[in-house]
């Protein structure tokens, strides 16, 4: 039940056609399986199946439902028992045949290492949870009551042990196995800044540059995909990494070849970075200006329909994004800072220029990202940047 719903009997997977009239038996099975043990009521059972649905003999629908749920499951392989019987108003799943849930499984070691006292066992059993969230409980089912509790309720107790089984792992310096742990919680729950797990792990083995390498793609991966920062404890792990990034001691010459852009690299537009290597060098732009005295402006381009509204179409966004971009770099000068902000969105830091020629900009990046489609345009912001000193 962890990410998408399936069943099986033995080592054969319980398959059906997928169909709308399929949605009623999921639902029935989802909560039958769930609660095999105390079993559910009638009418509660009934709000799950028919949820907001107008039904006039909801009991007698019920049991229509469940006798051809009964002869489903004999279609796709179950042994003959009595699948699902009804007792003083209770529906309950036969103990004939024994039900094992990956979800309550998760539970029942995740409860079992919160009162073990022993912190190796602890860890293993943290851990033997941990990799058995697969995703959000029944994730393609959110709108159903019950379901969202519990979903809610397991993705609290994931995080728990996400966070117990990494502070036995750093106790006992297990750095491979944190690495492991904070790759697997980042993709089961995602936006969750468990990637800051992998980036300590990476400090702790001296791989620097996988750590920060990992941030850089992290941030630009929540701003694109969610629009929102990094969060403050992932900003720690950078500036802990900034102050254990130590190289030994080697001539001036030598240390600027490994600064310096390599030429192929280099292109002849503007210069396309991250979003963490952007508000590096728009902060320091930002102090620079204090005594150079020039003037510099941010630029927003976003992909528009039609109508001038933001383009959101998947198919339109990935057709025309990486048009816009290639645009925006060959329109702009080669000292100006381009980077994707978000999907359909770019910023561009324009240096030592006029409210004029942001215009003039603005005109160039339109023939460059003719695409001869006229229901896709390119709507401009532009702020000056101020001093913050």
């Amino acid at each position: 039940m962890f990410g998408t719903f399936t069943m099986s009997y033995g080592n054969k997977p319980l398959v059906m056609k997928r169909s709308r009239r399929n949605n009623q038996f999921t639902n029935l099975m989802q909560a039958m399986l769930f609660y095999s043990e105390k079993g559910v009521g009638r009418d509660w059972l009934e709000d799950v199946v028919f949820e907001d649905r107008d039904v006039e003999n909801r009991h007698n629908s019920l049991r229509v439902l469940i006798y051809k749920a009964i002869k489903k499951l004999k279609e796709l392989g179950l042994p003959e028992a009595k699948y699902i019987s009804l007792e003083d108003g209770m529906y309950r799943w036969t103990p004939e045949i024994k039900v094992e849930i990956d979800a309550l499984e998760f539970d029942r070691i995740y409860q079992r290492a919160r009162t073990e006292e022993d912190p190796g066992e602890r860890l293993e059993l943290y851990l033997q949870a941990c990799f058995m969230y697969r995703g959000e409980f029944l994730a393609d089912y959110p709108g159903i009551v019950w379901i969202g509790y519990e979903s809610k309720r397991y993705r609290q107790e994931f995080h728990d042990a996400v966070t117990q089984a990494a502070a036995l792992l750093k106790e006992r310096g297990e750095w491979r196995r944190l690495e492991k742990l904070g790759k697997f919680a980042a993709v089961a729950a995602p936006f969750s800044d468990w990637e800051v797990l992998t980036m300590e792990a990476y400090m702790e083995t001296g791989r620097f540059g996988e750590a920060r390498k990992l941030y850089e793609d992290t941030a630009d991966y929540y701003q694109m995909e969610q629009g929102i920062y990094p969060s403050a404890e992932m900003m720690q792990a950078v500036e802990r990494l900034g102050n254990r990034m130590m190289h030994s001691y080697e001539l001036l010459d030598t240390i600027q070849k490994k600064l310096t852009e390599e030429p192929d690299e280099m292109g002849l537009g503007g210069y396309y970075c991250s979003f963490p290597v952007f508000q590096g060098i728009y902060q320091v732009v930002s102090r620079i200006m204090e005594r150079g005295g020039q003037a510099v402006y941010l630029m927003l381009c976003t992909l528009i329909d039609g109508k001038g509204n933001p383009v959101e179409k998947e198919e339109r966004l990935e057709e025309f994004g990486d048009q816009l971009r290639e645009a925006i770099c060959k329109s702009v000068r080669h000292g100006d800072i381009v980077n994707q902000f978000g999907r359909g969105q770019y910023l561009v830091l324009l240096i030592n220029t006029t409210r004029e020629n942001c215009e003039i900009v603005q005109n160039r990046i339109n023939r460059n990202f003719n695409t001869g489609y006229q229901r896709v345009g390119v709507d401009y912001h532009v702020n000056c940047v101020e001093c913050e000193w």
